[in-house]
């Protein structure tokens, strides 16, 4: 089993900057992929942004303003949110693929409003 915390959430105004913390623990060796889904109000969940050792990959709305990385020494993905706009508002939640397993945190909720 493998567990995700994300820490980072908040309110921010539009054209601000937020940083998502995304902690594993557990059964962690297998994990390959780690990346940052997103649910919007009345929205299904997409992905914003993912990474592994082939490089990252990003929704094409985020493109330029959100950055993914890893730190496999403290097993802690994140993602910095630049230039943040109201249709960026959602609960991200971290994502975790260890073999034929995925793993979902529990999410936190960005607002971006003026």
């Amino acid at each position: 089993q493998v567990q995700l915390v994300e820490s980072g959430g908040g309110s921010v105004q539009p054209g601000g900057s937020l940083r998502l913390s995304c902690a594993a623990s557990g059964s962690i060796f297998g994990i390959r992929t780690m990346g940052w889904y997103r649910q919007g109000p009345g929205k299904q969940r997409e992905l914003v942004a993912s990474i592994d050792g082939g490089g990252t990959v990003y929704a094409d709305s985020v493109k330029g303003r959100f950055t993914i990385s890893r730190d496999n020494a403290e097993n802690t993905v994140y993602l910095q949110m630049n230039s943040l706009k109201p249709e960026d508002t959602a609960v991200y939640y971290c994502n975790a693929r260890a073999f034929t397993m995925i793993y979902w945190g529990k999410g936190t909720l960005v607002t971006v409003s003026s």
